[in-house]
């Protein structure tokens, strides 16, 4: 057959198979709808009525004997009494006029509310102030600097006992019983490390006995008021010279080590950066850095700012023992004049320029330069 013509066997089996299946689908779509593709067929239904019931006559006699007479009609309506009971058909009274409306009463008139007197303030009646057992006058010292070491408190007053203690802050200190109108103890450096007051009591260990509170002023320690401006430095730090500006004075001024300043800040060390001060009375130092004013401010200082101490650094004023002539590495300083008004001198006083100075040779002998001055 020319339809399996060049197909494979799967293929043929295939065709072979779909033109079955289509072939029984027409069977059966013929064998259910085959009346209207072949021909009609009739059903006949045959419909019988069931008969209608009809009512059977009835005589004359029947009918009167169901119907009243005249006479028993007119004897009913005219020998029946009427009974009327109210009571079997009571009906509950509503209890109010449902036709009214409520009406509230007028308003009372407003009355304001008599005021609440006050309750009276009753002051309490002040309790006297039981008067200490002890008594303590004064101390000895009064004020002390913050800071300061260790030192002895002398409590005079009256009525010590032997078992009296001295509390500073409510701390207890070691007393010693001198008299009973004298206590000594030893207060500690950490007591006075910082300024304020302190308050001293007297009192026995149980508390019993106590005495009136006096005050000790820690004092804030002096500080230097002046500033550090600058420093004239020599080549073997022998003599090295620190210049300070004091408050409210023009003039500034020149110190060197182990100098006492302002008569009581004794100069123990100079440098480029800073200078170190001790308190001769107290033993307190104090560190003085290198005043920098802003910028745009003229100052003595601004020659030494961000210098350092050593030879030939920008930080040293050059001065005649600096130069070493025998190390040629180090060039001999020129000399330049100052710009503007030197400090302490008057600008009225004209400044002295040298003249130029000849090379100098290198000594041999150099160690017998014993101050540093240039000259041996």
């Amino acid at each position: 057959m020319k339809l399996f013509e060049g197909k494979s066997p799967t293929e043929r089996n295939k065709i072979i198979a779909a033109i079955t299946l289509g072939v029984m689908a027409v069977l059966a779509l013929g064998y259910t709808f085959g009346g209207s593709f072949f021909g009609s067929r009739k059903v006949s239904v045959t419909v019988t009525a069931s008969p209608t019931p009809a009512a059977s006559p009835r005589t004359s006699s029947e009918t009167a004997a169901l119907l009243p007479s005249q006479a028993e009609i007119n004897s009913i309506y005219t020998t029946t009494p009427v009974v009327y009971n109210p009571g079997s058909f009571y009906a509950p009274d509503a209890g109010r006029n449902i036709f009214a409306f409520y009406e509230p009463p007028p308003p009372t008139p407003y009355v304001a509310p008599s005021p609440t007197p006050p309750k009276p303030i009753i002051e309490p009646v002040a309790t006297p102030t039981p008067v200490p057992p002890f008594f303590v006058g004064n101390v000895t010292p009064q004020s002390v600097y913050a800071g300061s070491k260790t030192f002895r408190l002398e409590v005079n007053g009256d009525k010590f006992t032997p078992d009296s203690l001295i509390y500073l802050n409510e701390n207890q200190l070691p007393t010693t019983f001198i008299s009973p109108q004298k206590l000594v103890a030893d207060v500690p450096s950490n007591f006075i490390a910082g300024a304020g007051s302190i308050y001293i009591i007297v009192r026995t260990p149980g508390g019993k006995l106590y005495s009136n509170q006096v005050a000790l002023n820690v004092q804030a320690p002096p500080t230097p008021q002046f500033q550090y401006i600058g420093m004239i430095a020599r080549q073997r730090f022998n003599n090295d010279t620190a210049y300070f500006q004091e408050q409210g004075k023009p003039t500034p001024f020149g110190a060197r080590l182990n100098d006492v300043v302002a008569g009581r800040y004794r100069l123990t060390s100079i440098s480029a950066s800073e200078t170190v001060f001790e308190d001769v009375s107290l033993g307190f130092k104090y560190r003085l850095a290198l005043f920098r004013p802003p910028p745009g401010q003229t100052s003595s200082s601004d020659s030494g700012q961000n210098q350092d101490n050593t030879l030939g650094s920008p930080g040293r004023f050059p001065n005649k023992g600096g130069f070493n002539p025998n190390n040629p590495s180090i060039q001999q300083p020129v000399y330049q004049q100052p710009q503007g008004e030197i400090p302490g001198i008057p600008s009225n006083i004209p400044i002295y320029v040298p003249p130029p100075q000849p090379a100098r040779t290198p000594i041999p002998n150099k160690d017998k330069d014993a101050d540093d001055d240039g000259n041996y």
